[in-house]
């Protein structure tokens, strides 16, 4: 695949179907994946919930052929901006996409004034935080300094996540 075969745009309320549809699909890797044959991974949000996110206009997305095939969905929280999901179709995987994504929000978020971005995800899969890390993000290993990041963290635990397995990651802009 071309770079010039896909774009990356602000998301639109109307992408908020695909969003899931793309979430579903990525996750398939997920419940494959080794070290988490123990964990239940959860369902995707659905598609209210991620035209909630979409709402904000903080969200991109990657269209190839007129096509969802990715997406960073975030909000502002205060000053910092919570990515929920980032997410490539398998189909179109090793391609630069993610990367772009969040490049591109992190060069979005640093223009419109937040001090950091913040995401939750799963510790020692490749394409979680050591992905993330590779982009700037460093574990929060004090969660009581962060508590919107500790409440994330005890709701994928209520949720059936060994805490063992997840992390809060933080990207600083500044």
């Amino acid at each position: 695949m071309n770079p010039s075969d896909w774009s990356v745009r602000l998301a639109h309320p109307e992408d908020a179907e695909a969003f899931t549809e793309v979430e579903e699909d990525a996750a398939r890797l997920l419940r494959d994946a080794p070290s988490l044959a123990r964990v239940t991974i959860p369902p995707p949000r659905s598609s209210a919930e991620y035209r909630a996110i979409i709402a904000q206009r903080q969200s991109l997305a990657s269209v190839a052929a007129g096509r969802i095939i990715g997406f960073a969905a975030a909000r502002p929280a205060g000053r910092e901006l919570h990515l929920h999901e980032l997410n490539v179709a398998r189909a179109y995987q090793r391609n630069g996409i993610g990367g772009t994504l969040l490049r591109a929000l992190q060069i979005d978020a640093r223009n419109a004034g937040f001090a950091s971005i913040t995401v939750h995800t799963f510790r020692d899969i490749a394409w979680n935080a050591p992905f993330f890390a590779a982009y700037g993000f460093t574990e929060v290993t004090d969660l009581s300094r962060h508590p919107r990041l500790a409440a994330g963290q005890d709701a994928a635990v209520e949720a059936g996540l060994p805490s063992d397995i997840r992390c809060a990651m933080i990207c600083l802009l500044d």
